[in-house]
């Protein structure tokens, strides 16, 4: 062995000059620490000579120094094995890198020299095929994914015996593709496939057998069985305890698999508790500009944001994007989802402004690196459109997210979820526009899908259900959309821990019906039951919160009791001024509540105070066309009219009037009563 040393103290010697005294201290070849790491780093990269530091450098991340190397073993290859192989390794290089086209090259440069020499059953190429399987199902073009992985496992079926662990990964990666395919019964049949293998084959406590448990525990995550879910994600976790050091990567990737599953889950204190673990790891075994310390810093940033927190969540976002800016082309995939994940935050702190920008800085980036017809184009697409029906530009919304859905319908098969989610995106725009009858259309395509390609109990069918009940709402059938909203819920029930924020929705809407259809002791109840799962769920400071107390506000408004209707509105003020941006809608939205109170108090003044400020939000957030200051001119109108101010009502009725020509079809109710709203303010002044 080379002579070694062990780091021991490092000391500044010149606070004025970047000197340090470092301590070394000989190993001996028996060094126990040293032996275990040098056995590991043979485990891990095997080869000799400069092959053996090429492999190495790809582990851990050096691509730069990994590629001046390989090109350089290239010009001195001298024969067509070596190029085969040089080619194959640049191959993997490029693909970690998100290079995918050139990744392709490089692998099929190497296929074609291994061909020459090698018949088409040979088992050297089963690797080969299953390399360029796996660039294509990074590229999202799953069928050709598919047929180089069939390729890989016909050689494998025909060299290897049946209990071989190469045949398991064979199965592993079929089951991977149907998986990203939505296919979810077909991933689980390849899945225990492999699994099958791995259990005869293998000691109990391998590695690869904790992940092949761990595959199968993605699919019941994306089928909405969580419990399912994360009983194989901690049979999983047992097997990497037990031969692993506490600080192998693998063990982090575990922790982190069990903490996405409590926070799809709505368990947020315990996913970050487990994504803290993960991180925890990976800080001590990578360099600090690891990819790996990437993802995890955004997997702590994605809880933050389902929590509401959103300064948080953007904290965690930013630290996981500067480690992409250093350790990746600025072309690669993964940049682009860090900027989508930042737009998606501030899209939820009403910042559309900035969260176009992020969403547009993904999506060229996705342009650039990926074909035309990736799904995560499709996503990127579908992003910016929710940013445009945020801002109910409808139009915009509608032409990204047909964008999406052609995309979506190229590349994946017909029952996709992503393909459901699509349908939905482009009901809600309907829906948000007062064309019922169309949204309905869409939602029901939708729902038709997920009928067909999820269990009964998934709560992507909660959604759908839920969607459809928000269409029969407005257009005020309460009894159709209760019907819907408890379908929903039952699913939420059964799939979903009592104390899920989901739930907390789900009550919320029923109670939105109640106190619609004027059952106001039954909204109180549906609301206090949303508001104990989001007080149990959540911090005290978080928007959810912050909803709860205003609808519980909302009803005792309705009911006559303004002190009580104060209480909560100003409550949920609170909570909104300390967690959201000063000119977020949902500001406007708390300061229009409180007016509202004043108004039916008798005490003008000061409704006009607060839905002046509200309308002020509004008018600085919003686009001109949004409904929200449609219902803003038409609450001030109303002040205006109580205070006997008819040519200020008056001007704010045809502000209402002007706005409900632009948006709304000539049939419509809302306009018909803006018509309406003008002309008893007119029969005032004369």
């Amino acid at each position: 062995m080379h002579t070694v040393f062990r780091i021991g103290e490092v000391r500044k010697i010149d606070n004025n000059r970047a000197l340090y005294q470092v301590d070394l201290k000989l190993t001996s070849d028996d060094d126990p620490q040293l032996r275990e790491l040098t056995d590991y780093i043979r485990q891990e990269v095997d080869g000799t000579g400069w092959y053996r530091m090429g492999k190495l450098l790809l582990k851990i991340g050096q691509f730069d120094k990994a590629e001046e190397l390989y090109m350089t073993l290239l010009d001195q290859a001298s024969n067509d094995s070596d190029r085969a192989y040089v080619y194959h390794h640049l191959g993997m290089m490029k693909h970690r890198q998100g290079q995918y086209e050139e990744a392709l090259q490089f692998y099929e440069q190497s296929l074609r020299i291994y061909r020459k020499t090698l018949s088409e059953d040979h088992p050297s190429l089963a690797p080969m095929y299953n390399n360029i399987a796996l660039v294509h199902n990074a590229m999202g073009d799953y069928s050709k994914a598919l047929e180089f992985y069939e390729k890989s496992l016909k050689i494998d079926e025909k060299a290897l015996p049946s209990n071989h662990p190469d045949l398991a990964t064979s199965y592993s990666n079929i089951g991977r593709v149907y998986n990203n395919m939505g296919d979810y019964s077909k991933a689980l049949e390849f899945y225990e496939k492999s699994h099958q293998i791995y259990e005869k084959a293998l000691p109990s406590n391998h590695p690869d057998l904790a992940t092949i448990i761990s595959n199968i525990s993605q699919v019941y995550k994306n089928m909405g069985d969580y419990s399912k879910a994360l009983e194989f994600y901690e049979k999983s976790h047992q097997i990497y305890e037990k031969p692993l050091p506490s600080n192998h990567p693998d063990l982090a990737t575990s922790y982190g698999t069990i903490g996405q599953v409590y926070k799809n889950m709505g368990d947020y204190s315990r996913a970050l508790e487990f994504y803290e673990k993960s991180h925890k790891i990976l800080e001590k075994a990578l360099p600090s500009n690891h990819p790996s310390l990437a993802t995890s810093y955004s997997n702590i940033g994605s809880v933050y944001g389902n929590m509401g927190d959103y300064s948080k969540a953007l904290e965690f976002y930013e630290k996981s994007l500067k480690i992409k800016e250093k350790a990746l082309a600025s072309n690669h995939p993964s940049l682009a989802t860090s900027y989508s994940t930042i737009g998606q935050v501030y899209n939820n702190m009403g910042h559309y402004s900035k969260a176009l920008e992020f969403y547009e800085k993904s999506h060229k980036i996705y342009e650039k690196a990926l074909p035309s017809n990736h799904p995560s184009l499709g996503t990127s697409y579908s992003n910016i459109g929710t940013v445009y029906s945020d801002m109910s530009d409808h139009s915009k919304a509608l032409e990204f997210y047909e964008s999406s859905h052609k995309i979506w319908e190229k590349a994946l098969p017909s029952n996709h979820p992503h393909l459901a989610t699509s349908y939905s995106n482009v009901g809600q725009v309907y829906n948000n526009m007062g064309h019922y009858s169309k949204a309905l259309e869409f939602y029901e395509k939708s729902l038709k899908i997920k009928e067909k390609a999820l269990p009964s109990n998934h709560p992507n069918l909660a959604t759908s259900y839920n969607n459809i009940a928000a269409v029969y709402y407005n257009m005020g059938d309460y009894s159709k959309a209760l019907e819907f909203y408890e379908k929903s819920h039952q699913i939420l029930e059964k799939a979903l821990p009592s104390n899920h924020p989901s739930l907390a929705t789900s009550y919320n809407n029923i109670g939105q019906v109640y106190n619609n259809m004027g059952d106001y002791p039954k909204a109180l109840e549906f609301y206090e039951k949303s508001y104990l799962i989001y007080e149990n769920a959540l911090p005290s400071n978080r928007p959810h919160l912050a909803t709860s107390y205003s609808n519980i506000g909302q009803v005792y408004n309705n009911m006559g009791d303004y002190l009580k209707a104060l209480e909560f509105c100003e409550k949920s003020l609170e909570i909104r001024k300390k967690g959201l941006p000063s000119n977020h809608p949902s500001l406007a939205t708390s300061y229009s509540n409180i007016g509202q109170v004043y108004n039916n108090m008798g005490d003008y003044s000061e409704a006009l105070e607060f839905r002046e400020e509200s309308h002020q939000i509004y008018e600085k957030a919003l686009p001109s066309n949004d409904p929200s200051l449609a219902t803003s001119y038409d609450n001030i109108c109303q002040v205006n009219d109580n205070m006997d101010d008819y040519p200020k009502a008056l001007e704010f009725s045809e502000k209402l009037l002007k706005m409900k020509e632009k948006s709304v079809s000539v049939d419509h109710r809302d306009l018909a009563a803006s018509y309406s709203n003008v002309g008893d303010v007119y029969d005032k002044i004369c």
